[in-house]
């Protein structure tokens, strides 16, 4: 006796196309197919809002599934399961008669499951020599074996469109993070340019989303942040552009050092009795002995401030925007900088910021020691040349390298610590 294959649901439950495309895909399945169930069952978790479907309809295909024997689902009449509403509900955790038939409605209209209902609507089997089942009313679960690519493919979409969404999260977060702290730290140190605007953009583009935004409201906002972000960096970049020396900038206390090393007259310009270095430059023209620091003795002196350099530190260029930032990370506000910049020059007071930075937790009070030697520079009182020097015996007596110190070094320490130095004032 051939099987009979019922295509429409008992009752008055109508037949929809759902019902109908559900039974060609079973129908168009190649005999040869097979999937394992859990597996496509995850596919189907994951995936379950594409679906339309809830956490009650998963728990009864669950269900479903528990009642077919076998791991693996292949095509056949075997795939009808016909439990009874009772053993369902349990085998579902107890969802209540109308939660039952609400779940079982989703699966069959999302194609999951095919109805094949008997002639009074029980589920049930008929049976044959042996035990064999000839004939079984229930649900069919041919559909999760001819859709389990279907499945599989739509379950990898929603993974791939969480990873971007998590993704968007992240860089919005990030974005939003460094904007704002740059924005802070221009603030703090006094750093030229439309900050302002800046922070009217971020504050205009809002709180983080939320976890409901799509992957197109988010990828709009990154878009915005992004251009945002670029726009920091180039204000960021031009604030932080410090311009080059020129002839007339020996008139506001600049020296120029020579690029020779043959003439230690390069290095240290004539001093007068109170450690005031005279240079040649202008009527008058008198700057502190420090500016004639060359940049390789400040370094090996005070080589904790390479690291606040972004790509090293080459030129004087190079140390004075590293000491930009280490000014913020010692707390020195911009009033502090401000009087050591008027009463020593920028590269001189950069000097002083890496002498303090290199002396750590000794100095508490970073800002008002910087002040103080301002003050101290006004009256002659204070030169940067002891300090450097001082530090930079320091290291050689920490590093044990006295026996190999740089030419340059070993050039200084024979003949710029004279008597003329030791009667300035030392490290303070």
């Amino acid at each position: 006796m051939s099987q009979i294959r019922p295509t429409t649901p008992f009752g008055r439950r109508p037949l929809s196309l759902a019902m109908m495309a559900a039974q060609a895909a079973a129908k168009a399945c190649p005999e040869e197919a097979a999937s394992h169930k859990w597996r496509t069952f995850r596919h189907l978790t994951e995936a379950k809002q594409r679906l339309g479907l809830g956490d009650r309809a998963l728990a009864v295909l669950s269900a479903l599934l528990s009642f077919h024997p076998e791991t693996a689902l292949t095509p056949g009449p075997d795939l009808v399961v016909f439990p009874s509403n009772r053993e369902l509900s349990v085998r579902a955790h107890g969802p209540s008669p109308t939660t039952l038939r609400r779940a079982l409605g989703q699966l069959v209209e999302a194609g999951l499951v095919i109805r094949r209902d008997s002639p009074n609507g029980k589920r049930y089997a008929r049976r044959g020599e042996g035990g064999r089942i000839e004939q079984a009313f229930g649900f069919d679960l041919s559909p999760l074996v001819a859709r389990a690519g279907e499945f599989e493919a739509l379950a990898a979409e929603v993974r791939d469109a969480a990873k971007a969404r998590a993704l968007l999260r992240e860089e919005i977060s990030l974005l939003r993070r460094d904007i704002g702290k740059i924005v802070a730290f221009a603030r703090e140190t006094g750093l030229g340019g439309a900050w302002d605007e800046i922070e009217d953009q971020l504050q205009g583009a809002g709180a983080m989303p939320p976890r409901s935004a799509g992957n197109a409201v988010l990828g709009e906002i990154a878009a915005g942040l992004r251009v945002l972000r670029a726009a920091v960096d180039k204000c960021l970049a031009e604030s932080l552009e410090f311009p080059k020396t020129g002839a007339s900038e020996s008139q506001a206390g600049c020296h120029h050092q020579s690029s020779k090393p043959e003439s230690l007259q390069n290095l240290e310009p004539g001093l007068r009795g109170d450690g005031i270095a005279v240079v040649e430059g202008g009527a008058g023209s008198v700057v502190p002995a420090a500016w004639a620091v060359p940049l390789r003795l400040v370094l090996e002196a005070c080589p904790d401030i390479a690291p606040y350099a972004r790509r090293g530190i080459a030129n004087w260029r190079d140390f004075l925007g590293a000491v930009v930032v280490a000014r913020a990370s010692l707390g020195i506000g911009l009033p502090a900088w401000n009087a050591a910049v008027e009463a020593m020059g920028e590269e001189q007071a950069a000097v002083v910021v890496a002498g303090i930075l290199q002396r750590g937790t000794a100095i508490a009070a970073p800002g008002a020691y910087l002040r103080d030697l301002a003050g101290k520079a006004r009256t002659g009182r204070f030169s940067v040349w002891p300090m450097v020097m001082a530090l930079w015996r320091v290291r050689e007596g920490t590093s044990g390298q006295e026996a190999n110190p740089s030419p340059v070094l070993a050039q200084l320490s024979g003949r710029v610590l004279t008597s003329r130095f030791r009667s300035a004032v030392d490290l303070p």
